[in-house]
């Protein structure tokens, strides 16, 4: 069982319709649908009726709909008070945020925050960006960092958050020096054997980036690995096993290095936006310092 499943389930109650709950639940509509199917192969039941426009529940996800509403209901509070009670003297400030910028970039600035406020406590949670964009709406974290793009945006109301841009960071097509050079890979190149591709999978945010801009061109590749982490994708990248599109923040020491070269030019590349979402208004003294300098 996964929490998500029963957030999509009521979402997907809510709406009657897989596709404005697939963008409410900022993740692509197939990856949506999985979730769906899975969460009726853990009841072993059909719970949406598929065959009728809109969609409509059937009687057991009439019947199971209060029981996944209660869960999430529960299960927040449950959160919200362990939260409270771990307060204390020693407040902690809590993110949510995308694995890959929580690795390289955030890190590294809570380092130096903590240098400027030395009584700054931090907790990261790293998760997808569905369950970020939630932990946030819920008030489970105090301030959310993640990607942020024209076609891939997430959905934070911005009346009721504030929104601050950190960092311009790009993705690159790259492969590893040795294997670029020996094949001559180039993703301008029509013609030769196909150049392996080291892909995200669709359901996460770069898969959604990537598939929405440069992915859409052309090109002479073929897929021959899957994953939706940046860092595991990044070590196929490292031993030369094909290409991959890399935000620019991850893989800056290796470009310095020469261990990675990109393999297109700027028409080949898509600009992100680190961003970050909170409410100020609801910050302590010591939270509203670290949002004022992030």
């Amino acid at each position: 069982m996964d929490l998500n499943w029963l957030r999509d389930f009521e979402c997907l109650a809510r709406t009657l319709n897989f596709t404005r709950a697939s963008d409410e639940r900022n993740i692509t509509q197939s990856a949506f649908s999985r979730r769906i199917k899975a969460l009726e192969s853990w009841v072993g039941l059909p719970l949406v009726n598929r065959a009728t426009y809109p969609v409509q529940l059937t009687e057991a996800g009439k019947q199971f709909l209060p029981v996944a509403q209660a869960a999430i209901s529960q299960l927040s509070e449950s959160r919200q008070s362990l939260r409270d009670a771990d307060r204390g003297d020693s407040r902690f400030i809590r993110f949510s945020v995308l694995h890959t910028i929580a690795v390289n970039f955030l890190a590294t600035r809570i380092e130096e925050l903590q240098k400027q406020i030395p009584d700054l406590r931090t907790r990261v949670l790293s998760d997808s960006l569905s369950t970020c964009c939630d932990l946030l709406v819920e008030g489970a974290v105090d301030i959310l960092l993640c990607y942020y793009h024209h076609t891939v945006s997430p959905m934070i109301d911005e009346t009721a958050f504030e929104r601050k841009d950190l960092l311009k960071d790009r993705l690159i097509p790259v492969a590893a020096t040795q294997p670029v050079r020996a094949l001559g890979w180039d993703l301008s190149r029509q013609d030769g054997p196909p150049i392996p591709y080291l892909a995200y999978d669709r359901s996460s945010f770069l898969g959604m980036v990537v598939e929405n801009t440069v992915d859409r061109k052309p090109q002479n590749t073929e897929t021959i690995y899957v994953d939706s982490l940046v860092e595991t994708i990044k070590r196929r990248l490292m031993t030369g096993s094909g290409f991959a599109w890399m935000p620019e923040t991850s893989i800056s020491a290796e470009l310095d290095q020469g261990l990675l070269v990109p393999i297109g030019d700027d028409a080949w590349c898509a600009t992100l936006t680190i961003s970050a979402f909170s409410n100020p208004a609801s910050l302590d003294q010591i939270a509203h310092q670290l949002w004022q300098r992030l």
